[in-house]
């Protein structure tokens, strides 16, 4: 809620709001529980639909699929120890990467600095895939690490082996927003025969080329 809320749907007759992403209801799972350690990585996976007002967002380069009011993502969600979570969210860029590979996309990865991303995190990656049509970089995935912030404020812990109560390490990441990649796979792909289809995806798709 710190950072979403000028970006969310409120229905204000039923007092709820529409999820902007996941990792909102996803990580609320673990609201005042406390976990044993053997438990840890706890590894979630959801696809859902997202909504997001996007307020203050107008002109040119808000058109098409760069920016919508309602699209789907699969989010990554991890409740890991403080000793751990930095090889958790490796492992969370390495499968973000992976899948850009595999869909055989032009890539970057960024490593931002504490006044680009969400002041909730302790360090964040932006995965981008470029845009042939709008001659620029899209940001398709981010993945964080909030370290205690988040597990604070849901009371998250586990137990030790010692039985000493910590906070838990949240982490979450996008695996890849959907409309843009859709919009990358069209731009990036075009042959004078048609639009080519990734291998990883032709045996999902049914067929090699887009006419």
């Amino acid at each position: 809620m710190p950072d979403k809320e000028g970006q969310m749907y409120h229905c204000q007759l039923d007092n709820l709001y529409l999820i902007p992403t996941a990792e909102v209801p996803v990580t609320n799972i673990y609201r005042d529980v406390i976990l044993d350690e053997k438990q840890l990585p706890i590894k979630n996976c959801a696809y859902t639909q997202c909504f997001r007002r996007e307020a203050g967002s107008y002109g040119k380069d808000v058109r098409g699929l760069n920016r919508l009011h309602e699209f789907s993502k699969v989010e990554i969600v991890r409740i890991d120890t403080p000793e751990h979570s930095r090889e958790s969210h490796k492992e969370m860029l390495a499968h973000v990467e992976g899948l850009l590979q595999k869909l055989e996309l032009p890539y970057r990865i960024l490593h931002l600095c504490g006044g680009d991303m969400s002041f909730t995190a302790a360090t964040c990656f932006d995965f981008e895939v470029y845009s042939e049509a709008q001659k620029r970089w899209l940001e398709v995935s981010s993945v964080s690490n909030f370290d205690t912030y988040q597990a604070n404020r849901l009371k998250c812990r586990y137990r030790t082996a010692e039985k000493k109560t910590e906070l838990c390490h949240t982490l979450n990441g996008s695996a890849l927003a959907l409309p843009r990649i859709v919009a990358a796979l069209l731009e990036n792909n075009q042959t004078p025969e048609g639009i080519r289809i990734p291998k990883a995806l032709v045996p999902y798709c049914g067929f090699e080329i887009i006419d």
